[in-house]
């Protein structure tokens, strides 16, 4: 059977949309998953997400896992409000079969970048691995940016943070899954491809979003799950702001 690999990205912990991922990953046998970051923050979950991204084959240090290690810098006070609070659940002593000693030493041993042949996984972006977006804004208006993070990499950079799925060209083009068919085969060129955000995806879609890469191609795949469920937990959570969960219903 052929490599297929799985990508998801920005699951926030949010558990009912990992769990549907997770099924959809495993009906079509994926034989990998790779995260690329933020497994934790603004959702209800951070224990049992990251139980279960232990099991991945790799994951990616993002903005929040950093966030929740050291200093939520640049963070607005409602994202610092939810990484206080993600903080507080990983400290509480849960009966859950896992540790708090064992979630941080995980997360504390993330690292930012990762290499496979001539692919590179970050969170953000090369050149600031976990906290740079790259957005269809920058190529329309930086091309020096996407310039130096093309002179960065060897053919492909796989990418979440932005929880906007698409992939930059290096002739200036930010192709998004719903102009393309949803797939794209990758030949020689250069390409840098966000995968989307499983737990809060913000284009307009409040399905999860995820993308398996198999010969070539890469395609990528939504999810229906029970995001009122998630919203829900998140009204219950004192600590929480309850927009994380409003955003929810609304894929933004």
């Amino acid at each position: 059977m052929a490599n297929r690999t799985a990508f998801v990205s920005d699951i926030h912990s949010n558990l009912e949309a990992l769990r549907a991922v997770l099924q959809d990953i495993d009906e079509r046998k994926c034989t990998e998953i790779i995260c690329l970051g933020d497994v934790v923050g603004y959702g209800p979950d951070p224990r049992a997400c990251v139980k279960i991204a232990t099991k991945f084959t790799h994951t990616i240090l993002g903005n929040h896992e950093e966030a929740a290690l050291f200093v939520p810098a640049w963070f607005n006070p409602k994202a610092k409000l939810a990484v206080e609070w993600t903080r507080e659940q990983i400290n509480s002593d849960q009966d859950d079969g896992t540790t708090s000693e064992d979630i941080w030493n995980f997360l504390g041993d993330l690292k930012s970048t990762a290499r496979r042949g001539d692919m590179l996984f970050v969170h953000g972006s090369p050149r600031q691995p976990t906290t740079e977006y790259i957005r269809a804004l920058d190529v329309r208006y930086d091309r020096e940016k996407i310039d130096e993070i093309f002179s960065m990499i060897d053919r492909l950079c796989f990418v979440g943070h932005s929880h906007l799925p698409g992939i930059v060209t290096p002739n200036y083009r930010y192709l998004v899954p719903s102009k393309i068919g949803g797939a794209v085969r990758l030949g020689k060129d250069k390409a840098v491809i966000n995968v989307g955000s499983v737990g809060q995806p913000r284009d307009g879609d409040q399905r999860a979003c995820y993308a398996i890469l198999e010969d070539e191609v890469l395609r990528w795949h939504r999810v229906e799950y029970d995001y009122e469920q998630t919203a829900a937990k998140i009204l219950r959570a004192t600590g929480l702001p309850d927009g994380n969960g409003e955003r929810l219903r609304k894929g933004r």
